[in-house]
């Protein structure tokens, strides 16, 4: 019995830990012990997906995506009421550069999908 009750709650641990299908979402960095942080998403019309995570000045974040249709793509961080755009592309499939952090705040990279069908992005950062 308690296997059982064990598999039921798992189940649901898992149903609720997933995003919601037509949901934006965003996802906390968590750098791998090699430094790397990888990521796919599915992103429905008119949603968005974004990694965020706190930065120190001299890191330098090599990024990279590709994405299975246009989005708009930018990296942002929030200085009081203002954003800040250390990078911003409109309608592109892919992407890389290297991010050199000078503020310590909280990073974005994020990716909104405009067109009227479902978006899958694989997402690549490397401090």
């Amino acid at each position: 019995m308690h296997k059982a009750m064990y598999a039921l709650a798992a189940a649901a641990a898992v149903a609720l830990a997933a995003p919601a299908h037509a949901a934006s979402h965003i996802v906390d960095i968590a750098w791998g012990p090699d430094g790397a942080f990888v990521h796919r998403a599915n992103v429905d019309p008119g949603k968005f997906v974004e990694v965020c995570g706190r930065l120190d000045p001299g890191a330098a974040i090599r990024w990279g995506f590709e994405a299975s249709a246009p989005v708009d793509f930018n990296i942002h961080y929030h200085v009081g009421k203002e954003v800040e755009f250390p990078a911003k592309q409109a309608q592109v499939s892919a992407g890389h550069d290297t991010l050199r952090v000078a503020v310590r705040e909280d990073y974005c990279w994020m990716w909104s999908n405009k067109s009227s069908g479902r978006v899958q992005i694989d997402i690549s950062l490397r401090r």
